[in-house]
Order: structure tokens, then sequence, then C-alpha cells
């Protein structure tokens, strides 16, 4: 069995704990479903990154309500580059899997979608 990895992306229109809560749980929640992932046992670890316009809670706080409990989270910011998306939440998923990392599907939501117009994946 092979570790793949399953990124997402999604964003806020503010940086508040409920919208960052509710759109990672939305993005967490799609690629769940789009990878056909129904056991998080299946799930090795999780990074959760932000841009440095959010600061209001940390986004595992959405896996851990979906029950991730035992799944290893670690939240960081993302670098800061000049002109780069703000309001920006990712997230990197580590699978123990026997699907080819080109059968993964990456998911990116709402203004995320311009981070990745190549990947009509789960979009």
């Amino acid at each position: 069995m092979a570790v793949r990895g399953i990124r997402g992306a999604t964003t806020v229109s503010e940086d508040n704990s409920e919208e960052v809560i509710s759109a990672t749980l939305e993005l967490l929640k799609e690629l769940l479903q789009s990878n056909e992932i129904d056991d998080f046992e299946e799930i090795a670890s999780a990074i959760f990154t932000t841009t440095a316009d959010v600061t209001s809670t940390f986004p595992a706080e959405a896996a851990r309500r979906m029950g991730m409990s035992h799944v290893p989270l670690l939240c960081a910011r993302e670098i800061s580059v000049e002109g780069s998306m703000s309001y920006c939440i990712r997230i990197l998923l580590h699978l123990n899997t026997e699907k080819k990392q080109g059968e993964m599907k990456h998911v990116y939501l709402r203004e995320a979608k311009k981070l990745r117009p190549d990947v009509s994946s789960a979009q």
C-alpha cells in the first residue's frame, strides 16, 4: 500500500471562526467524497495552511468536528508571496491507498479554483 497526496483549497470572504470552519468542512467533505474515502483510518495525516490574513481559528478544528480524532493534523501558514490569493485555506491529505497518484481527485472551491485552472477533477 502506498501513501498518496490529495490537495485542496478554498477561500473565505472574511476571517471569522465560523466561516473558516464552514469553508474547511465543505472542502474536507468534497475531498473525502470525491476520493471515496469513507474511513478516517485511510488518512495517514493532514496538513492545513492558511494565508496570513486567516488567524481566527485553526482550520484543523473542522476535521476534529468531523470525527478525525486520531488523524495527525498540522496547521501552518503559507509563505507570503506578493500578489497571491488572500483568505485562502489549503489542505494536503496523505492517504494510505492502493490507488495510483493519478487517480487522486484534487478539489479547489470558491475563489481557489483560480489557483489550479488545469485541475478539473472534483470541480
